[in-house]
């Protein structure tokens, strides 16, 4: 076989798959499209993605060495074009106290420690406050642990008066916050999204921080955080919001791997939305992470961006112009000159498992595109030896998750990350 028909075989094949993909697909009761977005398939315009398995030269990508200098072209683009390049490794002098610790946290059957992350050393500079709980059951051996960042503060994801308020700069929000900073009456207003007690009783450890303790989330010239300890403003291709979160997961990972408790080869990467996009970015940077869980992630994130439905490049670029490197403000209106997709980000997470899950009240973060890009990153998982990795066809129907390597399921409510979610990501944990 000539290499020039190889490569047309390997990219009709890709384009074939696509095409059934789109062409079996059937909605499932589509919410009315907000003025300006599209929520309906008939307009998705017509686009071609690139293939995962094709080379930048034309070299198509049949073994698990040539998929290896793929990943790190497919890295490159995205760190260029996309997230932004942000700095190798920990800073000099970063160091680790742990500041507070509960022995008797859920009525004993775990122990809750306060961990702070000096990302210099010096206490004038950011730093961040991890929330760590263990189940005792990690004294005879270490254990997985689920790693994510919350959207509010440590206090908000259990009710517990012991756990330190957080004194960081926050998001507005009417009740639990109040000139940025928050308030008592926010303790527990996120247990719903992290339900500690069950991932406890299931055997996992859990830790979780404060995003704006990396990185406060709004448009401020990257002064504050972590990149105020670098002299320079990021330049076009380097990192923004998303990818400085991601920075500090990689910190906390340094920490988990410190604590014996711990199985550092068993941590979970998790998030949510933005943080969702921020799961699958550290994932794909950070090879230490042994499962990545995108919840509800969507334009940035799981879903194609290529289909412009819901949520587009042009709308997050211009609500959020802080989360992504420059470069992706030239693809406003023009996905189609994307060197990338998000099924590729998908893939660069191969042969570890993945999970990725959309819900039917969330049209903004497109579940058919999520859907999508884990169906067309599988091509990836057979080179690396997983056939069949997510192994259908067509979405499931609500509540009917599926996967091997890669997980998915469809929730049925909104956009929110809910208990059946994390029972069926610690299912995913339990058989991998």
């Amino acid at each position: 076989m000539t290499k020039k028909f190889a490569i047309y075989r390997r990219f009709f094949t890709f384009a074939a798959l696509l095409g059934a993909l789109i062409g079996t697909w059937q909605p499932l009761g589509l919410a009315q499209s907000p003025d300006g977005y599209n929520y309906d398939e008939s307009k998705v315009p017509e686009f071609v993605l690139p293939d995962p398995l094709i080379k930048l030269d034309g070299t198509a990508v049949n073994t698990a060495e040539q998929w290896a200098e793929r990943r790190v072209e497919l890295v490159k683009l995205f760190e260029e074009q996309v997230y932004g390049r942000a700095p190798a490794g920990a800073l000099e002098g970063m160091r680790f106290e742990t500041r507070s610790t509960i022995d008797d946290f859920l009525g004993g059957k775990a122990t809750l420690n306060e961990v702070r992350v000096w990302f210099t050393g010096k206490e004038e500079d950011p730093w961040m406050d991890m929330l760590l709980v263990v189940p005792k059951r990690a004294a005879e051996a270490p254990v997985g642990c689920f790693l994510g960042l919350n959207f509010g503060g440590n206090h908000t994801v259990h009710a517990d008066p012991r756990i330190t308020l957080s004194p960081s700069w926050m998001r507005p929000k009417e009740g639990v916050v109040k000139d940025n900073r928050a308030l008592e009456a926010g303790r527990g207003a996120s247990a719903s999204r992290w339900p500690i007690e069950a991932i406890i009783d299931r055997g996992y450890a859990v830790a979780t921080i404060y995003y704006g303790d990396i990185d406060p989330d709004f448009d401020d010239a990257f002064e504050n955080g972590v990149h105020a300890l670098f002299d320079d403003k990021p330049a076009k291709d380097e990192w923004g919001s998303i990818a400085t979160w991601v920075w500090g997961l990689s910190r906390a990972l340094d920490y988990l791997q410190t604590d014996g408790r711990i199985d550092a080869y068993r941590v979970a990467v998790l998030g949510h939305s933005r943080l969702g996009k921020t799961s699958l970015w550290a994932g794909a940077t950070d090879p230490r992470f042994g499962l990545v869980i995108s919840n509800n992630s969507g334009c940035g994130g799981a879903a194609l961006s290529r289909r412009a439905f819901g949520e587009t490049v042009k709308r997050i670029n211009t609500s959020f112009p802080h989360w992504f490197c420059d470069n992706f403000q030239a693809y406003n209106d023009e996905e189609n000159d994307l060197p990338v997709d998000q099924h590729e980000l998908i893939a660069l997470m191969a042969p570890r498992p993945v999970y990725v899950a959309s819900a039917t009240g969330d049209e903004w973060a497109d579940p058919k595109g999520e859907f999508l890009s884990a169906k067309l990153a599988e091509p990836v998982y057979e080179i690396l030896g997983h056939k069949d990795a997510l192994g259908v066809d067509q979405q499931p129907q609500p509540d009917t998750p599926v996967g091997d390597r890669i997980g998915y399921h469809l929730r049925t409510g909104k956009h929110d990350l809910t208990l059946y979610d994390w029972e069926r990501y610690m299912d995913f944990a339990d058989r991998h």
